[in-house]
């Protein structure tokens, strides 16, 4: 068993299964729901640590949370930071299994 820093599991926090983020994953892209304060290089490294992959880039994004209504009653769903991860040549992430 290799020695994984229990900090990697705060960082990613799920996969994103979505049309977009399957279409992506033929890229060798991989998108991932993040902590808010992460940081690409923490992104990056529990990434490499947890699914023993080569990552070659690290982009961000905050989705905003949208406003819903909800038997009359307005509510707003929180942001959520994502990661879209392109992994180098030959590696490759299944996001279906888990961790």
């Amino acid at each position: 068993m290799k020695n994984i820093d229990p900090r990697h599991y705060d960082v990613i926090v799920a996969p994103v299964v979505t049309e977009k983020a399957t279409v992506a994953s033929e890229h060798n892209k991989v998108v991932f729901k993040v902590a808010s304060k992460a940081t690409k290089p923490q992104i990056k490294e529990a990434v490499e640590k947890l699914f023993d992959v080569k990552v070659k880039s690290v982009n961000t994004l905050v989705r905003k949370g949208k406003t819903k209504v909800f038997r009359g009653n307005f509510g707003s769903q929180s942001d959520s930071k994502r990661a879209v991860v392109t992994l180098e040549e030959g590696h490759r992430i299944d996001v279906t299994t888990g961790l």
